[in-house]
């Protein structure tokens, strides 16, 4: 087996995405998450090549000499599905062509690309990187067609992992729940949280002028509790302003929402995630409005960027969040769903700008000694590490 040491380096990657619905250069969240794993691989001095099924434009600077196959799958339902199916088959040719040392899988429903690598060549190491519930996922909130299919296609990839990296650890209880009968070794399930990278996200400065800015960055969807945000700047008792860094189905109804209280509101829309710092600047609290919700089993990258601009945050007190959010050290933590909460722990903040920095700066520290995206593939890696 080939291991990330100093004596035996991996030297060439194969970092897969077989997922239609995440472009390696879009917007969403989980893009920002393969961009930031692919750099943190070449500042180990690996070269990395991307297979995926949907590359996207958004390519930022540094990634422009990236190199990207891409095999699209189109279609809805079943035959978006059997699109998968072919693109999987196809990328695994190429990847095995491509004579890497390992590969770095992101999970997705009907992809078995590493373990047609690994099944073709047992010494190159494999890391599967599962985000979340997939399958659940599917079946709850969209259209799974041939669900027999996905547990097939997950057991072939667990057997042949030989790291898998869990983005918390009810996703890591998922992977345990179905690892056992694919006989994975328990330890090589490892929990590894999302990152920063604390080089593109730098602090700023507070804009004190007139009233404090509040900022929040996501999609605008009823997870994300927005709309809480919203009903919290209403019970307001400090003057502060929101701006809204985003898009989504819910923007209408917020906007609409904002209209009838006549709060203070800048819509930035959805923007690419290299332009992210530059929409955190002059704030001086950053808020994750998560409502209450028993399966919260993400891990938020707003609240690292949030802290890595020494912003402090106010989130909900709940999943993962706990363990990023320090209460009382690097932000605030309220109850979820509780917009009377939200408003009384933004208002402490800004009626206390000293503190808010204070805390920001402390979270600050806290992204750039334990949560860079080096640290992240550090953790993920140590399996390999544990078995040179």
């Amino acid at each position: 087996m080939t291991t990330p040491t100093h004596e035996h380096p991996i030297r060439s990657v194969a970092y897969v995405c077989v997922d239609p619905g995440i472009p390696v250069f879009g917007t969403k969240g989980a893009s920002v998450h393969i961009q930031e794993l692919v750099r943190a691989w070449r500042e180990r001095g690996a070269q990395v090549h991307v297979y995926c099924a949907r590359r996207g434009d958004d390519v930022p600077e540094d990634l422009a000499d990236l190199q990207v196959t891409e095999v699209k799958v189109t279609g809805k339902d079943a035959e978006r599905e059997e699109g998968q199916k072919r693109a999987s088959a196809e990328l695994s040719e190429l990847v095995k062509a491509g004579g890497h040392d390992l590969v770095h899988e992101r999970y997705s429903l009907f992809s078995h690309v590493m373990a047609e690598v690994h099944a073709a060549n047992p010494q190159v190491a494999t890391v599967l990187e599962v985000n979340s519930p997939l399958i659940d996922e599917q079946r709850t909130h969209r259209v799974l067609v041939d669900e027999q299919g996905t547990h097939d296609a997950l057991a072939r990839q667990l057997a042949a992992a030989d790291v898998v990296a869990c983005v918390s650890e009810p996703v890591a209880q998922w992977v345990r729940d179905r690892a056992a009968d694919a006989q994975v070794d328990p330890g090589s399930v490892v929990v590894t949280p999302n990152g920063v990278n604390t080089n593109r996200i730098t602090a700023v400065e507070p804009d004190l002028s007139g009233p404090a800015v509040v900022v929040f960055v996501g999609t605008l969807k009823p997870w994300h509790g927005t709309e809480k945000l919203f009903e919290a700047a209403t019970l307001a008792r400090q003057p502060w302003r929101l701006r809204i860094v985003g898009d989504g189905p819910q923007r209408e109804q917020l906007e609409a929402l904002a209209d009838e209280h006549g709060l203070d509101v800048e819509m930035v829309g959805a923007v690419a995630p290299h332009e992210v710092p530059q929409h955190l600047a002059g704030a001086l609290v950053a808020v994750a409005p998560y409502p209450a919700s028993d399966d919260h089993y993400f891990s938020p990258l707003k609240v690292y960027e949030y802290s890595a601009a020494g912003l402090p945050v106010v989130a909900s007190r709940i999943g993962e969040i706990p363990q990023v959010v320090l209460d009382g050290q690097t932000g605030l933590l309220v109850p979820p769903s509780d917009p009377a909460a939200l408003a009384a722990a933004i208002d402490e903040l800004v009626a206390d700008p000293q503190r808010a920095q204070q805390l920001g700066r402390a979270g600050r520290e806290l992204m750039e000694n334990k949560h860079s995206w080096g640290h992240v593939l550090q953790d993920t890696l140590a399996p390999l590490e544990a078995r040179r």
